[in-house]
């Protein structure tokens, strides 16, 4: 694969490296284009050492070869790491004022941004619009991690490491591929996220922790692959993407409902949503008082249908229906046994082909921007474990699903 590698003048300019060599390892065919500023961090002869290709950031240089068009034309994919505040905003403004600004206008293939800036500057409203926009264009915009920035600052905005970088871009550097084709292109992926809330009154209700963040990023990694995507989404904390179509419900029996209706012209469904296995038998009209004179409320509790069961069965009695249907367990060891075979057990009871495991407790996975997943499938190979941020573990998901499905 063709690969330019631009480089955003940032102190984590010097990752860049690794992630180029990791690139080079795998067999692809890398050009480096830093921004002039890139260069006060890491030297041409080193971009050039480890690419064995020329560097250069004008577009005066190699002008026979019409440099600035021909990069971007030819290039299968374009990431850029670390790409910077302003190298952001000239990408969403679509300026043309160096050799990589010109290469990403000119690029048809898919294009990758990895952010890497202070805290402030990640979070301020400039910045998020600019995101906003370049994902609405179609780019991919990675997930900064979360750690320690330059100097004593720590917080959202540190460049992933080149390993996580290199595993969010697994379904992009996976194949080969026709030529401006994707992994997911041409598929219908459903993707359910969030928690559900079953109402106790008009304001209470009972729900979990989840945060929704995993089953986002597992539809924006999607989207990003060439999918058409379907989010159903209960409570999130984190905003829907931008490229994709949205149903929003609340509770169990609303997921259910949506979830089968959209999944009738699904190639792929991901059940990443954390569906309340119980609900209220009866949720009061009127908030519920509390009185010194009466007594303390028993609520009765009834079992929500199992989604994911249903999807398989419909699956085997209509011998039609999605081609992969992919569970998620969140699962705590106990005296009797522990997470991994809890998810066996699981993964036999629903039937889906494959199954993705959470170990949970406290700190761990809901609300995390971090993450350590194993997938199982149902044929019993090997588990596959993943770790990193959401986004790279929601890429290497999004991988194993292009490589389950069968080619068309």
């Amino acid at each position: 694969m063709r690969i330019v590698l631009g480089v955003g003048g940032g102190i984590a300019a010097y990752k860049a490296a690794s992630l180029l060599r990791l690139f080079k390892e795998a067999g692809h065919e890398v050009t480096v284009i830093p921004t002039e500023a890139a260069g006060k961090f890491v030297g041409r002869a080193t971009w050039e050492a480890l690419s064995g290709n020329p560097v250069s950031n004008s577009v005066f240089d190699a002008v026979e070869t019409v440099n600035h068009v021909r990069l971007g034309q030819e290039a299968d994919l374009v990431v850029v790491a670390p790409a910077t505040a302003d190298l952001l905003a000239r990408a969403a403004a679509g300026l043309a004022s160096d050799l990589l600004t010109n290469t990403l206008l000119m690029a048809r293939g898919t294009v990758v941004m990895v952010p890497a800036m202070h805290t402030e500057m990640w979070q301020h409203p400039a910045t998020a619009a600019n995101v906003a926009t370049l994902r609405g264009r179609g780019t991919v915009v990675m997930e900064p991690a979360v750690g320690r920035l330059t100097g004593p600052d720590s917080g959202p905005g540190r460049l992933p490491e080149p390993a996580e970088i290199f595993d969010f871009l697994a379904p992009y550097l996976a194949g080969p591929l026709p030529a401006g084709e994707l992994p997911l292109q041409g598929r219908r992926v459903l993707v359910t996220a969030g928690g559900t809330r079953e109402p106790l009154d008009p304001v209470r209700f009972l729900g979990n922790r989840s945060s929704g963040k995993q089953g986002v990023a597992l539809a924006r990694a999607a989207a990003a692959a060439g999918a058409d995507v379907h989010l159903v989404a209960a409570h999130m904390d984190v905003p829907a993407p931008e490229n994709v179509e949205l149903t929003r419900v609340e509770t169990a029996l609303q997921l259910r409902e949506a979830t089968l209706q959209a999944a009738a012209g699904a190639d792929v469904v991901i059940m990443a949503a954390a569906v309340a296995d119980f609900r209220p038998a009866q949720a009061a009209g009127t908030k519920i008082k509390k009185r010194d004179d009466a007594a303390d409320p028993v609520l009765t509790l009834v079992r929500n249908p199992d989604i994911l069961r249903e999807l398989v069965t419909r699956r085997e009695e209509h011998d039609a229906g999605p081609e992969l249907i992919v569970g998620f367990a969140a699962e705590t060891g106990d005296a009797e046994a522990g997470v991994l075979d809890y998810a066996r057990q699981k993964l036999a009871r629903k039937g889906c082909d494959l199954l993705v495991l959470n170990q949970v407790g406290k700190d761990l996975v809901f609300g995390q921007d971090s993450t350590t997943v194993t997938i199982l499938d149902r044929d019993g190979s090997e588990p596959e474990t993943v770790s990193g941020s959401k986004d790279a573990t929601a890429a290497a998901i999004i991988g194993r699903i292009a490589g389950e499905l069968k080619p068309r």
